[in-house]
């Protein structure tokens, strides 16, 4: 995956950056799956204790951190090693998402030319413009009130409920059926555990799981855009330090898409250093925290709906890459991204 430098000075800051001991140690990512891990189980195991609304609050908001931690194990960290990085975000804290197909779907949503590209983009919000005509008007009028801020957060969760369980139901390669057998195995096991502790299962779904999902909405609120210019797809979003802290800076989403090897705890600084650069680079796409999209889109739908279409640049088709971070050594030629800094400095280390 190809990097995305703001110039020649960001990439030599951002490799003397990868060079320091916190970056190689990788010391945030090993705390803050520390702080989530025993987090979460100690709210089921003292929710008596706490009370039912409390334990309630704080699930939802250790569940969402989770998902907010599996995005940065996909990404290559805290280790070079994929399917120990895999081992840490297996367990099915929220539920409804198998690690593999995150991890799938989401490096397929990397390939930053075909971002936003309802073909070829499996995360994006965008229809092909075929297939919003052949929508029925109360179809169409549903995604609308997808598109507005409160009816992402109600109605958005479910969707994507119903179309991962549609994947479920129509698996049929042995790889597929194997990860929905691990999957379902081992939240049947959380699921006995969890009653075991005395805390309703169902109450978890209904009550934590569906508003977690719910939370992850807000960071996905009108994250990429459709246009011509691929690093002009992705928001900068300045939001609070709580959000922030929840959704591991992802906030600054052009600068993860354009560094997508660089660490959570990296992009915060990187954005502020080069912030006027990446308001030129994205074409202005920047907005001042949630609130902004809250107040903006209240009632009125976002404009995304059938996708207006972006000419696919051949130069800018770079190969996929299914390690993010940490690229085979085949494609050393390629300039990547914090890939390079993050990577190759830390085997070196």
């Amino acid at each position: 995956m190809a990097n995305g430098y703001i110039d020649a000075q960001q990439r030599a800051v951002l490799q003397q950056l990868a060079r320091s001991w916190l970056w190689r140690s990788e010391l945030p990512t090993w705390i803050l799956m520390v702080a989530v891990y025993s987090g979460w189980f100690a709210c089921v195991i003292y929710w008596q204790t706490l009370g039912l609304l409390a334990t309630t609050l704080l699930l939802i908001v250790f569940t969402t951190w989770y998902m907010s931690l599996q995005h940065e194990l996909i990404h290559g960290h805290p280790t070079r090693f994929p399917r120990l990085n895999q081992l840490f975000g297996t367990l099915p804290l929220a539920v409804w998402y198998p690690y593999g197909l995150y991890r799938d779907s989401h490096l397929a949503h990397h390939r930053n030319h075909t971002l936003t590209d309802p073909d070829e983009d499996p995360e994006t919000y965008y229809l092909s413009p075929a297939r919003w005509a052949q929508l029925k008007p109360w179809q169409q009028q549903l995604i609308h009130l997808r598109n507005t801020f409160p009816g992402r957060l109600l109605l958005g969760p479910l969707l994507d409920i119903l179309a991962t369980l549609k994947l479920m139901v129509q698996a049929r390669d042995r790889a597929s059926i194997a990860m929905w057998l691990i999957h379902l195995t081992l939240l049947a096991g959380l699921f006995y555990w969890m009653h075991q502790q005395g805390l309703s299962p169902l109450w978890f779904v209904a009550a934590v799981s569906y508003p977690a999902l719910a939370l992850t909405k807000v960071r996905s609120f009108y994250e990429h855009r459709a246009e011509e210019e691929p690093l002009a797809r992705s928001v900068n979003n300045e939001a609070a330090w709580p959000w922030r802290l929840l959704f591991l800076n992802l906030n600054y989403h052009s600068v993860h898409h354009d560094l997508p090897g660089l660490p959570w705890y990296g992009l915060r600084k990187v954005y502020l250093s080069w912030r006027e650069g990446y308001y030129q680079r994205n074409q202005g796409f920047r907005v001042a925290g949630y609130g902004e999209w809250f107040t903006r889109f209240w009632r009125k739908p976002v404009n995304v709906n059938a996708h207006p279409g972006t000419h696919k640049d051949a130069q800018n088709a770079d190969p996929f890459i299914t390690d993010v971070r940490h690229p085979s050594p085949h494609d050393a030629g390629l300039d990547r991204s914090a890939n390079d800094a993050a990577g190759a400095t830390r085997r070196a280390g």
